[in-house]
């Protein structure tokens, strides 16, 4: 229940996350003190030892909301306007996993759809309201027309990540 209430307020506050405190009046994407300047670690400096698929992750959720986990998959979606979330592909074709960063702590390349990264921090299943739908889809840059058809909440898988690892092409 707790930990439900927790990852609630972390998206409330992920709704306005584009102009989040973090957000610089020059518009430049900033990233957290704890990543290397390299282009490639985004956040906790994390390694590609130890992962798993999103697909296998998936296969671990029984029994539990949420599950620590480090994934690597294929980036599918950025926010065009900070890069201050990702989605990522399922390999079977299944449903794309939101992921969001820590604290919004940092941000990922906005040009980085179709590249494969490891993340790690913790997945969770989560009811995303219609507002917060729209507003990624605003995001995303779709039309009018198909934001405007979003008109359900939708129960989906969401990743808070710590760290980010973009791995070479």
């Amino acid at each position: 229940m707790l930990k439900n209430l927790f990852f609630a307020f972390v998206a409330l506050g992920m709704i306005a996350s584009c102009g989040g405190p973090n957000s610089s009046s020059d518009g430049e994407d900033q990233t957290s003190v704890e990543s290397k300047d390299d282009g490639k670690h985004f956040g906790e400096t994390i390694d590609d030892s130890a992962t798993m698929t999103y697909d296998e992750m998936i296969s671990k959720f029984t029994g539990t909301d949420s599950i620590p986990a480090k994934v690597v998959g294929k980036v599918s979606e950025v926010c065009q306007k900070k890069g201050c979330w990702m989605t990522i592909e399922s390999e079977s074709g299944g449903e794309s996993m939101m992921v969001r960063f820590k604290d919004y702590g940092f941000f990922v390349p906005k040009d980085i759809a179709g590249r494969n990264v490891v993340m790690q921090g913790y997945a969770f299943k989560e009811v995303t309201p219609v507002d917060e739908l729209r507003h990624y889809a605003e995001d995303a840059g779709k039309t009018k027309e198909e934001i405007e058809a979003i008109t359900e909440p939708k129960e989906e898988l969401k990743f808070l990540a710590s760290g980010v690892l973009l791995l070479d092409e």
